[in-house]
């Protein structure tokens, strides 16, 4: 709940959106860093202040209302993200229900998006990572697809691949939709956005 200060105005708890990636020209274009597009975009809409470097991430802080949002890109490459989500939680005192990880998804066709209250890393590490460094995985998570997925063996370089000519303007509406799905997780919670977008997303693809 929110708390009141001295003068009895209402405090509210600050709220953490990461979005997963590798630092580097080299990844900027790549699938597995359409988490740290997504919050790109919400940085953008928030009018956040400037990125800067803290805590192995790079942050802007922004407001929703009177919502104050933190945005964060690690800059530990992938496979540690969880250092950063948990650095970042300290020092902000996010708690789970105040956090939103944003991450690509294989299992997802390119494209969709799907919020999930806690889960499973499903093969994600970057997801993996927060879930060690948390130790457990009860935290919300928006995740955008970019399969269908390879052979398994190919999972590394298509992850690390750029999207096709055709897959380009399907991914930037993704992203869009997904900062949209953030804004309403922002402003009105997780349930919220849940009904929303993964009904949205259901209803487009059976049409």
């Amino acid at each position: 709940m929110h708390g009141r200060g001295a003068r009895g105005a209402v405090t509210r708890r600050m709220k953490l959106i990461v979005g997963l990636g590798n630092p580097g020209p080299r990844y900027a274009d790549t699938r597995h860093n359409v988490g740290w597009r997504v919050v790109e975009e919400l940085a953008a809409r928030g009018q956040a202040g400037g990125w800067k470097e803290k805590l192995d991430a790079a942050v802007a802080e922004a407001r929703w209302g009177f919502e104050k949002v933190v945005l964060a890109r690690p800059l530990t490459f992938m496979n540690l993200s969880g250092i950063a989500v948990r650095q970042l939680m300290e020092f902000w005192k996010v708690g789970r229900y105040d956090l939103l990880v944003v991450s690509d998804d294989l299992a997802l066709d390119v494209g969709r998006i799907r919020l999930r209250r806690s889960g499973s890393a499903g093969g994600h590490n970057g997801l993996a990572s927060i879930v060690t460094h948390l130790g457990d995985d009860q935290f919300a998570r928006l995740r955008v697809g970019i399969g269908p997925a390879p052979a398994v063996e190919q999972h590394a370089e298509f992850v690390l691949g750029s999207f096709t000519n055709a897959e380009r303007p399907v991914i930037e509406e993704a992203i869009h939709q997904a900062a949209d799905a953030a804004e309403c997780w922002i402003t009105g919670g997780l349930s919220r956005a849940m009904n929303r977008f993964n009904r949205f997303k259901e209803e487009e693809r059976s049409n």
